[in-house]
């Protein structure tokens, strides 16, 4: 039911929230409304949907395209610059912070944002780009930056962000195959070599 499950999840997410106090949220209102537009967008309504998007965007700071799907009792918390694109989709009960991205890699009209499963915590500032996908269950560490789909039930932290946890589990990252941009640097300063040894070889012998 429309604001029974939104006004849940503030409740059960914020526990500074009082009962009263959730009618004071930005964070509702702007969810609020988008279910609103995202009515009278899929139904074709010229003008609206885009222009009250931009209306909650000024009253708010959260911008969400009318275009994008969100599910039962998304709380967006805090919320100042937050932006959803056209073809994101967020899943139920999911949790989102202040200063969080769901932006596109794609100037075609195809779906170009993510996906994000139910149940998922994505935390300040994390930016999730692109069609991919983001299990359900998964915790998305503040500031991180997502390029690629995250499996069920996995925390995930870091630029670009890497699986820390999956399905409670620590998840071993092999630091030592991680790249190394001065050694990549020297390995193409030695093959430039290599390649003018042989030229200068090959002009000797002329």
């Amino acid at each position: 039911m429309l604001f029974v499950d939104e006004i849940k999840s503030a409740l059960r997410y914020d526990p500074a929230c009082r009962w009263w106090e959730v009618w004071l949220y930005h964070g509702l209102w702007a969810v609020w409304t988008h279910k609103l537009l995202h009515l009278l967008y899929i139904c074709r309504a010229p003008i609206i949907p885009r222009l009250g998007s931009q209306i909650m965007r000024a009253l708010t700071g959260i911008e969400i395209h009318p275009g994008a799907k969100i599910g039962r009792g998304v709380f967006i918390d805090h919320g100042s610059g937050v932006i959803i694109g056209e073809t994101a989709e967020v899943g139920d009960n999911c949790l989102i912070y202040h200063g969080v991205t769901l932006g596109g890699t794609s100037t075609k009209r195809v779906k170009r944002h993510p996906t994000v499963g139910a149940n998922t915590i994505i935390g300040c500032g994390a930016k999730i780009i692109g069609n991919i996908h983001i299990g359900h269950n998964c915790k998305i560490g503040a500031n991180a930056i997502v390029l690629k789909d995250v499996p069920d039930n996995s925390t995930v932290v870091g630029m670009a962000a890497r699986v820390i946890l999956q399905n409670g589990e620590k998840v071993d990252n092999d630091w030592g195959t991680l790249p190394d941009p001065v050694e990549d640097t020297i390995v193409h300063l030695i093959h430039r070599i290599v390649t003018l040894e042989e030229k200068l070889k090959k002009f000797e012998s002329k």
